[in-house]
């Protein structure tokens, strides 16, 4: 059996926590070979520990002997008091760090003091708390933020959602659900699977399985786009419902609605249906191998396929039909393909117009008429006029 190791650490942000005395601690999200996903969290006083014990097992890596074979990067000592301004400020070093840590030679970053430093700890999974001290207070780091410590966002509130129905997990990396469980929504994949917090429990659930506390939530969705933008599949499937469709790999499609449970409405030719958007690929971009492991994973649940499913709310999410899909498609097409059309047909005649100008008989100068002798002789010079007399 093959050893765990870390593919990848991504810094979510930290936690301003009050219990047992107020302190930080940074949200990591550890992504492991088996491809399991598991959010630690570890004080900054902790990964300098780690750090310095990490180059005291690899002293030429670390430059101790040499400084031009220092691989291992430089990570700043604590602070006698880290405030708040001092975690914030760290986040871009320390992102830099954990990618740095992880493309080292396997080594040093495959090696056991790596390995269980980032494992899973009880107090992970089962923080300690008091219900009485207020709830720690989570700042996000933005997926596109890098040193600037004027991107890191402020205090934020987590999005609280319900569930609607119980959700068995099918992963290690996901979290099931009870009908009425209250989670903070962490992160919200476009692939339809939201990374969540329950109390002590964390994982990806299902989107369709969630609906958030004030109402239907079609207004965080984007409107349909007929004009479509340009996807290419990247895993064929094969239509459950009937208003879904089959496709296969290298297929060419256009996305006209994307919506937050991960099944998008596309086009293709003239026919409209649901699509799962983690196996699409925008034209023109890269493939990743995050994107390719993602595709893995089996697309989350649609909506109509839950059962015994109870919203708190009176009026359901509204959705657009797909004759509506197909009707406002075609309409697009048309007048697309009718634009098209008078562009080409306009271009013809110009094109014609020049054709039939350059085709035209030219006009002859007119030929002067030939001087008579008598002007010749008043115009010419005296010495020609004796040539010709």
């Amino acid at each position: 059996m093959e050893d765990a190791f870390i593919r990848h650490i991504e810094l979510l942000g930290y936690e301003k926590r009050f219990f047992p005395s107020q302190h930080y601690v940074y949200m990591f999200l550890v992504k492991w070979n088996d491809l399991s996903e598991k959010l630690i969290y570890r004080r900054f006083t902790e990964i300098y520990e780690f750090h310095k014990a990490l180059k005291e097992m690899f002293p030429i890596e670390s430059g101790d002997i040499n400084m031009e074979n220092r691989i291992i990067p430089h990570l700043p000592a604590p602070k006698w008091f880290d405030g708040q301004r001092s975690t914030q400020s760290r986040q871009g070093t320390l992102a830099e760090y954990c990618y740095t840590l992880v493309n080292l030679p396997h080594k040093i970053s495959r090696c056991l003091h790596v390995v269980n430093f980032f494992k899973v700890r009880p107090d992970d999974t089962n923080p300690i708390t008091d219900s009485q001290i207020k709830k720690p207070e989570v700042f996000l780091l933005p997926k596109d933020a890098k040193k600037n410590s004027a991107d890191i966002t402020g205090p934020i509130v987590l999005q609280t959602y319900r569930a609607i129905a119980n959700y068995e997990k099918s992963s290690r990396s996901e979290m099931a659900l009870q009908a009425g469980d209250m989670v903070d929504v962490v992160e919200k994949s476009e692939s339809g699977w939201w990374f969540c917090q329950l109390k002590n429990k964390r994982g990806w659930v299902p989107a369709t399985y969630l609906e958030p506390m004030d109402g239907p939530d079609e207004s965080e969705e984007q409107e349909p786009n007929y004009a479509g933008e340009q996807y290419i599949v990247q895993k064929s499937y094969t239509a459950v419902e009937e208003d879904e469709l089959t496709l296969k790999e290298g297929d060419t499609i256009e996305v006209i609605h994307k919506l937050l449970d991960g099944w998008w409405v596309i086009r293709k030719d003239e026919t409209t249906g649901y699509y799962p958007s983690m196996y699409l690929q925008k034209a023109g971009e890269m493939n990743t191998s995050m994107k390719s492991e993602l595709r893995n994973r089996s697309a989350p649940p649609r909506r109509s396929t839950i059962r015994n499913a109870k919203s708190i709310h009176k009026q359901g999410r509204k959705q657009i039909s797909q004759e509506t899909y197909r009707r406002n498609s075609k309409k697009y097409l048309q007048s697309r393909r009718n634009m098209k059309e008078k562009f080409q047909n306009k271009a013809n005649v110009i094109i014609e117009k020049n054709e039939r100008e350059e085709n035209k008989p030219k006009a002859q100068p007119a030929v002067p008429p030939r001087p008579s002798k008598d002007l010749i002789l008043n115009r010419c010079t005296e010495s020609t006029r004796r040539k010709i007399l």
